[in-house]
């Protein structure tokens, strides 16, 4: 079975609320059918149904009571649940933050994501504009991040190498880049708004994004 089809008989598994009720039950301790079946109120033969379904895709196994043999415990294999999202990625080179002015949006990404990795990040714009914006500068600062007022927004030709990993952080840089960048996150500016709550947000969404992605990244060999 590729890991796809794994991965969906899994999900489809998981999908009848009863198979998901018994998988509850079983996340602490282990349980015989008997005691399953009292649990949920449900026919001993709906039960074995749902039991045989979790425990053909891997979530469930089963052991024979060393008491008297007669019963059987079943397990939840807490590993099954481990490779359910995709495969990890490995970046070879940088990350890079592309906005449309490299003033706002994609300077903030490359702040927040110096603070949760190693993996370099710089940032870039399709038109660059001719300073960081204010309003950027400040809400790193309020949240604890670094932006140096004095750098100057890059275009993203002058920027991007080889290996290195893009990620479009607005619409504009998403449908300009034509598909060359490899992740895309639709972030509204908060330069249009401009008003501190605006880009307060916009740190607290980068900040989700990247933690989420840091944690789907696999160090290069």
């Amino acid at each position: 079975m590729t890991d796809l089809k794994r991965r969906a008989a899994v999900f489809a598994a998981l999908s009848d609320p009863t198979r998901l009720w018994i998988v509850d039950l079983l996340v602490l301790g282990d349980l015989s059918s008997t005691e399953i079946q009292s649990a949920l109120g449900v026919p001993s033969n709906l039960v074995a149904h749902h039991v045989r379904v979790l425990e053909k895709t891997g979530i469930l196994t089963r052991t024979r009571s060393e008491f008297d043999g007669r019963r059987t415990y079943l397990h939840l294999v807490q590993t099954a649940f481990d490779s359910l999202m995709p495969g990890l990625l490995t970046l070879g080179g940088r990350v890079v933050f592309v906005c449309t002015a490299n003033s706002a949006r994609s300077q903030l990404a490359e702040a927040v994501w110096r603070t949760v990795s190693a993996i370099p990040a710089v940032s870039a714009g399709m038109r660059p504009a001719t300073s960081v914006n204010p309003g950027a500068v400040a809400a790193a600062r309020r949240h604890g991040l670094a932006i140096d007022p004095d750098t100057v927004p890059r275009h993203v030709d002058d920027v991007v190498g080889d290996g290195d990993f893009v990620i479009s952080v607005c619409d504009a840089a998403h449908e300009q880049l034509h598909g060359s960048d490899d992740l895309h996150w639709s972030l509204p500016d908060p330069a249009a708004d401009g008003s501190d709550s605006a880009f307060d947000r916009t740190v607290r969404s980068l900040r989700e994004r990247v933690g989420a992605l840091v944690t789907r990244l696999a160090p290069a060999a």
